[in-house]
């Protein structure tokens, strides 16, 4: 039996399973169901062909730095000229700027397949997309003719400058300055850290969008403003800014990981002052959706390996994919992959529903989802990308067959652009406690509907909500202390929703359904269950 390709599922989930042939036809801007296999199809093409082959050689040389230079794998200037020419860095980006104006669900699906492709070289579009973004919200029509011409191409990428030693999650606490020069200029200064591509050799300039405080500036997240600051200035000339060094990563190795100094760095204001984390927001979340489909493809390529070794290792005379336990953990990491792709997919078909009809459900919907997906998404990566290893036994805990790689290059999707905890607090404090819970419990009707075997656990998460909302009305640190299991739950009955809705459409995906209701699913009710329990007893201190 010939099992779907991870295209395969992109296609069957955007045609049939979020619809996006309808949502375009309503916006009259129609994309056959045929488009969209063309352009998915493409996009596998161009990323097994270009990407996929240098994957774990660009791992093993990584990114260097010395004396201020860092560069990437040899190999790598060669793919970004590649990238570049394919057209697909402007996949969603207007056509007025550039770029192709399709749909974002199409920009989350070439997302998928370029990062399991190679995660490390593509965090570096990842961001240059989210800049566009930002800057098409936020910044003037001059900052959008200067700037987002070469973006779009991919010719020039774009960074996103928050954190400082000091100041993690905690941006409140930024130091970075930005002195006033005059003529609408300013000279930024201060230390920026973890700043993903922030300095390499593929592309012909760099423009960094960086968070910093202006003279007298009030104190916390309403003094910040934001900035940008291309590394190469329109004469020709280099800003005063540099890499002072790069990480030293557990994966994602190919990917330069920067210090980054700015040194009196020229820069010009984007957006008003004062709101810099508001603009900031419109790179982060693009960010944040991106990193839940790292996740998934995390997940998708460790299933791709583990099911090619199961089905030529031999023991017992028989593939062990045979095997009663080994199918089992493939079974489930294909089920949950599915689930999170899909999950992926709805909350991109929302963010179009909001841009293509101006339909303000698709952006409540969009809200809510976003941390689902960036958290439950890149949980399910980590945990996959172990299945993988556990199908291989003792060679998936060496190098050799590439395993190993995907949970050293995912580990960090639970952690940046926000860790999963604070996704967790984000979903229950701004999303589900802004309005008393009506867009969860909306939702959860929308999945109790779909299916009579979902319907005790929406349910069971229902009372949760309440439960939840409760707790934080009445003890916020113990709500913020349940909000993980929380979304773990969502995650786990959103997951269930996308399966049955795949298995409608599809009805070769019904088998991996009712797998995962049968078998995955209880672990909403496990979650539900703690949160019935957590929310009498207290978290022990540590301190």
């Amino acid at each position: 039996m010939t099992l779907p390709s991870a295209a395969d599922d992109l296609i069957m989930g955007l045609t049939h399973v979020v619809d996006l042939p309808g949502l375009t036809a309503a916006a009259g801007a129609p994309l056959a169901a045929e488009d969209i296999a063309a352009l998915v199809g493409e996009a596998a093409r161009f990323t097994r062909e270009q990407m996929a082959p240098g994957w774990q050689d660009a791992d093993r040389h990584g990114a260097h730095y010395a004396n201020g230079t860092v560069t990437t794998p040899p190999h790598y200037k060669a793919l970004m000229k590649a990238w570049i020419e394919s057209g697909w860095q402007g996949v969603a980006a207007p056509e007025s700027i550039g770029g192709q104006g399709l749909p974002h669900a199409v920009w989350i699906a070439v997302t998928e397949l370029a990062s399991a492709a190679d995660m490390a070289f593509f965090l570096g579009p990842v961001l240059t997309a989210g800049a566009i973004d930002l800057l098409l919200g936020h910044g003037t029509q001059d900052q959008q003719d200067r700037f987002l011409p070469k973006l779009v191409t991919g010719e020039w990428n774009g960074t996103m400058c928050l954190t400082e030693p000091q100041a993690g999650s905690d941006l409140a606490a930024l130091r970075t300055r930005a002195e006033p020069l005059g003529d609408g200029r300013y000279a930024l200064h201060g230390q920026k850290i973890y700043i993903t591509w922030g300095e390499h050799d593929t592309t012909e300039n760099i423009l960094h969008l960086v968070l910093a405080r202006l003279p007298g500036a009030a104190e916390g997240s309403r003094g910040i403003s934001l900035f940008a600051a291309p590394k190469v200035l329109p004469d020709g000339t280099r800003n005063g800014l540099r890499c002072g060094g790069i990480e030293r990563k557990m994966g994602i190795h190919a990917s330069p990981t920067c210090i980054m100094l700015f040194e009196g760095a020229e820069a010009e204001l984007v957006g008003e002052p004062g709101r810099g984390l508001n603009a900031m927001f419109a790179m982060m979340n693009a960010a944040r959706l991106a990193v839940g489909v790292q996740g998934v493809a995390a997940g998708a390529r460790a299933l791709e390996l583990a099911e090619k070794y199961a089905a030529d290792r031999t023991q017992s005379g028989r593939p062990i994919a045979r095997h009663a336990d080994v199918a089992r953990m493939l079974a489930e990491m294909r089920a949950t992959t599915l689930a999170a792709r899909l999950l992926a997919l709805e909350a991109a078909a929302a963010l179009d529903r909001h841009h293509l009809l101006g339909d303000e459900a698709g952006q409540t919907r969009l809200a809510l989802l976003t941390p689902v997906v960036k958290a439950w998404c890149t949980d399910r990566g980590v945990e996959n990308a172990s299945l993988g290893i556990q199908v291989h036994g003792g060679m998936g805990f060496v190098e050799d067959t590439g395993a190993a790689q995907v949970l050293r290059d995912v580990r960090i999707t639970p952690i940046y652009e926000g860790t999963n905890g604070i996704q967790a607090i984000d979903l229950l404090v701004r999303k589900v406690a802004k309005d008393g819970g009506a867009a969860i419990r909306g939702l959860l009707a929308e999945v109790a509907a779909a299916d009579p075997r979902l319907a005790a656990a929406a349910a069971r998460l229902g009372t949760a909500t309440t439960l939840m909302l409760e707790a934080q009305a009445r003890d916020p640190d113990a709500a913020q202390g349940l909000a993980t299991a929380y979304l773990d739950a969502c995650g786990w009955v959103l997951g269930g929703w996308m399966l049955v809705r795949a298995a409608a459409a599809a009805p070769d995906r019904a088998a991996l359904a009712g797998f995962y209701l049968a078998r995955l699913l209880p672990r909403a009710e496990a979650r539900c269950l703690e949160i019935e329990h957590g929310a009498l007893v207290p978290i022990p201190s540590v301190l």
